[in-house]
């Protein structure tokens, strides 16, 4: 039998009583509806009294006003869900009482609560979470492609590996397998050679749990997604198997990493967020880039420098964040590349996906900490063609082609090496806070897991 649904409408001052009443009592009269209450949310355009408090009497049902009615009442309509256990919260609404960016932040309210938030023409569902890990977990997620999750994704594995709490890796990604795949990054020897072979099969062994088993040696589970809500669900995941099978492998740890702005849709004990400071300032403030920040429990900024922001951006971010989840811990840092190999005395060719304007910060590093001469880069390596015609370009003054594990890495780039006869080192990016006012990195992400345990521990 079909439970009741109990609904809490969303109702203003700007549409006529009658009318009003009318729409609630459409909408309660329906089979399995229940309207539980009502939440005022402003504008008094066409209230015919001077106490709006008197529209409950009028209404018959309970109606709860915000103390300011000038403001959207965020945190009532919460305490709503809460005191009548509402299963949905509909909006009867309408400009200009809300506009777009007022939708978006009660739908990030709603949607934390676990329960949907519609109107007449939308619907934001909560996030998918299933409750498998049968281990302590903690998930890694973004808000965009591009900002540098696997990373620090692949640098929070290490760390967590090298003080012995022996992680594996559970991701997802648009080229994954068909079914969750094991990559034993703790035994196997990930050489160039052995990555051709495995795209010479068919696999995508540039794929996310390919270079976080390269970069952490430790065993990782790949998955695949395809599609991205607007809050983070996934269209089509194998995920959920995936996690099954970290709960049979011989690790007692388990870190399950997004896709682009995709989150893992399974329930873990604690959540690093990623937000970029190179994108758009209106994506991180509005719409769902809230709703990610507030799942942190720890927050990485990453891409804090010129020109992919700027000193005054990050503070703005930074301040943000704190405002809207003041419990989160907030480290602000930049990438640096770390070569997996011995480079040095070596003439190198680097390729990368870090833009253009900041090449010449990475290249300065390299020659500075590894003893190297970059001879010529390329930021194409999500491009296959301008990635191989700079390889062409500078392939006569190279001795070894440096490269990230992204995209065209293996089927190009090493490829096209190998055959030239240049030797192949793959280059980690290590996140690094920007000054030592930040806490360090390290520790907080192992302070996270000891909290992580400590929560799966309790339950």
């Amino acid at each position: 039998m079909k439970s009741i649904e109990k609904i809490l409408c969303l109702v203003d001052g700007e549409h006529y009583l009658p009318v009003t009443k009318s729409a609630i009592e459409v909408l309660d009269n329906l089979e399995h509806v229940d309207v539980v209450a009502m939440v005022f949310i402003g504008g008094t355009e066409k209230l015919r009294t001077d106490n709006p408090k008197s529209y409950e009497k009028m209404m018959g049902m309970p109606v709860h006003f915000g103390s300011d009615e000038n403001e959207i009442p965020y945190d009532l309509i919460v305490e709503m869900i809460k005191k009548y256990d509402a299963d949905v919260v509909m909006d009867l609404s309408d400009e200009p009482v809300l506009d777009y960016s007022k939708r978006f932040k009660i739908a990030s309210k709603v949607i934390s609560e676990g329960i949907s938030y519609k109107g007449p023409d939308f619907e934001f569902q909560p996030l998918t979470e299933y409750e498998i890990p049968e281990k302590p977990s903690l998930k890694i997620l973004g808000t965009g492609k591009r900002i540098g999750k696997t990373a620090v994704s692949a640098f929070a594995s290490r760390i967590i590996d090298e003080n012995g709490y022996e992680p594996c890796v559970v991701a997802m990604g648009r080229g994954g397998p068909e079914e969750p795949e094991i990559v034993r990054g703790d035994e196997l020897e990930i050489t160039p050679e052995f990555l051709m072979e495995q795209s010479d099969k068919g696999v995508h062994a540039a794929s996310d749990h390919w270079e976080d088993a390269l970069m952490s040696r430790i065993l990782t589970i790949g998955c695949r997604r395809c599609g991205g809500g607007m809050s983070g669900d996934v269209f089509m995941t194998n995920m959920k198997k995936g996690a099954e099978i970290a709960n049979e492998v011989e690790s007692k740890f388990i870190i399950f990493e997004g896709s682009g702005a995709a989150i893992p849709p399974i329930k873990t004990d604690k959540h690093i967020t990623l937000i970029g400071a190179n994108q758009p300032l209106i994506n991180i403030t509005n719409f769902f880039g809230p709703f990610r920040a507030n799942l942190a429990d720890l927050i990485i900024l990453t891409m804090c420098e010129e020109p992919m922001s700027t000193p005054e951006k990050v503070k703005v971010i930074e301040e943000f964040i704190a405002e809207i989840n003041p419990d989160a811990k907030i480290i602000s840092t930049v990438f640096r590349p770390k070569p997996l190999g011995d480079i040095s005395n070596k003439n190198v060719l680097f390729a990368t996906t870090a833009p253009e304007e900041i090449k010449h910060v990475l290249v300065q590093h390299l020659e500075e900490n590894y003893d190297c001469k970059v001879v010529g880069t390329t930021p194409h390596l999500s491009n296959r063609p301008l990635l191989q015609k700079d390889i062409e370009k500078y392939m006569d003054k190279a001795d070894v082609m440096l490269t990230e594990l992204k995209a065209a890495a293996v089927d190009v780039a090493t490829k096209d090496s190998l055959k030239a006869g240049l030797e192949v080192v793959y280059c980690d990016n290590i996140p690094i806070a920007i000054n030592d006012s930040y806490p360090d990195i390290s520790e907080s992400i192992l302070e996270l897991v000891d909290k992580a345990i400590e929560d799966f521990n309790k339950k």
